[in-house]
């Protein structure tokens, strides 16, 4: 399986309505709580169809498969919690974040499609008991997951991206760099084009 090279994360389908018409190709719809809850994610699911794009759904696995969906994104609580055998039954694809050696040891063991390693940077997305975890942390998980595709995310700029395709990251997730931008639908097509050059041209 291959990501795109730009994964864009967002709290609310209103922004797949602006950014999915600028190109975007894969987008995770993460809404932790909302009273239409399932409205979005149907929402969502039907825009990506529309735009050939990948979504991914943050969390709530159990509406993703309701609403057939094909993809979820758990973090290392949610993959406590999670019906695993549910997720694999029901043919959802899976992605699990990591932010250490036992987080990954335990994403493994779970066979995803993808894993996630963050903060690479410091982020003003959320607190994080972790410091930023750099390049060297990409070309580490890279070496220890073999094949799998591998997801960086925390702090990115497109410039930030093309250094961590270099390191082993084979796609960058992007989240305030877009939302707080004064031009969002002008940023995403920044990122799109910075991150369809080829990594040696970068």
């Amino acid at each position: 399986m291959t990501l795109d090279p730009f994964y864009l994360i967002v709290d609310h389908v209103g922004w797949l309505r602006r950014l999915l018409p600028c190109g975007v190709k894969l987008a995770q719809l993460r809404v932790k709580q909302a009273d239409d809850l399932r409205e979005q994610i149907a929402e969502a699911r039907d825009l990506c169809q529309a735009h050939g794009a990948q979504l991914i759904v943050n969390d709530h696995w159990r509406l993703a498969l309701e609403l057939g969906c094909d993809f979820v994104h758990l973090g290392q609580e949610d993959l406590s919690n999670a019906d695993l055998q549910a997720i694999k039954a029901g043919g959802l694809k899976l992605g699990v974040s990591t932010h250490d050696e036992a987080e990954l040891h335990k994403a493994l063991a779970v066979e995803p499609d993808y894993v996630a390693l963050g903060p690479i940077f410091p982020t003003i997305l959320k607190k994080m008991p972790w410091a930023p975890q750099g390049f060297d942390k990409i070309d580490l998980w890279r070496n220890k997951i073999g094949a799998l595709p591998l997801v960086a995310i925390g702090g990115l700029t497109p410039e930030r991206a093309l250094d961590c395709y270099k390191a082993g990251a084979d796609s960058a997730a992007v989240v305030t760099d877009i939302s707080l931008n004064p031009d969002p639908e002008t940023r995403c097509r920044e990122w799109i084009a910075a991150t369809r050059r080829p990594i040696s041209a970068a």
